[in-house]
């Protein structure tokens, strides 16, 4: 999955979670640790595996649901007992809704399931080839205009294009949490100078 579908699931499932169980969307700082969350697996896998070649595929001990589950478990505890739950579970929802996401993205080209690529170090992929680094990175993004492009209106593929669209919408009605916490960040004092 590209890094804004994860994003987009995990986003989806954070508002409705949100305003199920609290009946309020999420707050800015919500929205910021699910999005971190959504894309820390990538974050740790693929430097490891593209740049570092520490790991033959860009699916390894972030993407392990062997590691994610004692990580996920006490992040939660920790969020839990720091008086910050909903931002704990923020994080760990969008960790594991990644790795749900990968196992089934295969379903869009009409392959079954990959519960092997959450399963390291008991499953490992067939290693990449030579082209590691800002090569592997080109190579997917060359490949995703042509795949977009040769989409069948009926193919179910076309819902993981349409994801982030719903995500969005739902996210403004939400009041667009998040972008506001970062600007806050990175000028404190903004808005307080005359």
């Amino acid at each position: 999955m590209w890094p804004w579908e994860h994003l987009a699931v995990g986003y989806l499932c954070l508002s409705i979670g949100v305003r199920a169980l609290r009946e309020r969307p999420p707050t800015g700082p919500e929205a910021i640790v699910l999005g971190a969350g959504t894309q820390f697996p990538d974050l740790v896998d693929k430097p490891l595996s593209w740049g570092l070649g520490v790991f033959p595929t860009g699916y390894a001990v972030g993407h392990s649901a062997l590691v994610a589950l004692p990580v996920g478990t006490l992040l939660l505890w920790g969020a839990r007992r720091a008086g910050h739950p909903v931002a704990g579970g923020a994080f760990v929802l969008g960790y594991w809704s990644h790795l749900a996401g990968d196992v089934l993205n295969p379903l869009r080209a009409g392959y079954t399931p990959e519960l092997g690529r959450v399963l390291w170090p008991l499953v490992e992929g067939d290693p990449y080839g030579s082209d590691i680094g800002l090569r592997r990175v080109l190579v997917y993004l060359a490949r995703f205009p042509g795949d977009v492009a040769t989409l069948d209106p009926s193919s179910p593929e076309l819902l993981y294009l349409l994801v982030p669209l719903p995500a969005m919408l739902l996210w403004v009605a939400d009041g667009a949490p998040g972008p506001g916490v970062l600007v806050r960040v990175v000028y404190p004092r903004r808005g307080t100078e005359r």
